[in-house]
């Protein structure tokens, strides 16, 4: 009978904590479709992975068919050999005006011409005046007028000095293969004519823009890595520029579970729902009608707000609008939801103490 009465006293406190705890756990349901993100899949490693693959078949090209075909330009700096006459052996930088000076010659025009292209000239300079037949040898030693621009998202990006014509492939192995963040294609702008017109030989590209000598390629970057023999793995020349955009990225923001920036891989478009689901989803206190989107314009970098309401959403009520990148998610907190959370926490504190209390 005791323990019947201590049991009858004892009840509506459990019914009371039994109640409180229903409020305090964390309702999932209040989240809808909107759950845990997927781990994304390794997009970029398995990229970079065939860029090292794409490169190691590329990397038995003849060193020396490049130093043949590569124009010496303004800065360069040549060592010269004169077989016949060792005291004229010297090591020249070219000039601005893309002319080198040895000693007891003449200035000789060195721009745009290879290293067997200047060694004929010097021959023929020195039969004229000293030497019956001479045997001259020009070796490029540093490169200072080929430069090719690596930009964007590639893990080291920078001015990379070339001899002759590179592929796109090993340009892009020599900037280290690309960063997370990077988009799904890469551009490849050629630069022109450049002074001193080094350039490797003639371009099958055609000028844009009218007088513009300037043509841009874009390329997938799947599509480039699929087949070691692509032709999509076009030539690089000096003066041209590869850049690797950055992938679009939308925020979500506020009172959600996991805030962040989230890359589009590939650059697909994503919903409201999806980019919910990547800050894994909303929490109990949000204020889900309140929601919005905070978008620039493009043309006008002007920013509007487009209003949400989460719950006609997930209810299927509303439509799931599509998401641009750089679009912000806001979800605000909900002060009367907050409010209540937390006294019905400390109700259950309070509740759970006093039931152990009557234990005793």
């Amino acid at each position: 009978m005791t323990v019947n009465r201590q049991f009858k006293s004892f009840a509506p406190l459990q019914i009371l904590v039994i109640a409180l705890l229903s409020l305090a756990v964390p309702d999932h349901a209040q989240n809808g479709p909107v759950g845990p993100a997927t781990s994304p899949l390794p997009v970029v490693q398995e990229l970079n992975r065939r860029l090292e693959q794409s490169r190691g078949a590329l990397a038995d090209s003849s060193r020396e068919s490049r130093i043949d075909e590569s124009r010496i330009g303004p800065g360069d700096l040549l060592d010269i050999v004169v077989f016949e006459a060792p005291e004229m052996n010297c090591t020249l930088r070219v000039t601005p005006n893309g002319e080198i000076a040895m000693p007891l010659l003449e200035p000789v025009k060195a721009t745009g011409l290879t290293p067997r292209e200047l060694e004929a000239a010097l021959r023929e300079l020195l039969r004229h005046t000293y030497m019956k037949d001479p045997h001259v040898g020009v070796f490029v030693r540093e490169l200072q007028s080929h430069p090719v621009s690596v930009v964007g998202s590639v893990k080291q990006p920078g001015v990379f000095q070339i001899q002759g014509t590179r592929s796109l492939i090993e340009l892009l192995s020599m900037a280290q293969g690309f960063t997370d963040d990077a988009g799904d294609t890469v551009l490849v702008m050629h630069g022109g004519d450049l002074p001193g017109s080094i350039l490797a030989g003639p371009r099958d590209s055609q000028p844009i823009d009218g007088g513009n000598h300037q043509e841009i390629q874009e390329i997938k970057i799947k599509d480039l890595l699929a087949s070691q023999n692509s032709s999509l793995n076009v030539p690089v020349h000096p003066g041209d520029v590869v850049k690797v955009p950055r992938a679009g990225i939308v925020y979500v923001v506020g009172d959600v579970k996991m805030p962040g920036g989230f890359v589009l891989r590939n650059n697909e478009n994503i919903s409201v729902l999806q980019a919910l689901a990547l800050a894994q989803g909303i929490n109990r206190t949000s204020a889900k009608s309140g929601a919005r989107i905070f978008r620039t314009q493009q043309d006008t970098d002007k920013r509007i707000e487009i209003p949400l309401d989460l719950g006609k959403i997930m209810a299927s009520k509303s439509p799931d609008l599509m998401l641009q990148s750089k679009d912000i998610v806001f979800v605000p907190n909900s002060s009367g939801k907050t409010a209540f959370y937390r006294g019905a926490e400390a109700a259950l504190v309070t509740a759970t103490g006093v039931a152990i209390y009557g234990r005793f």
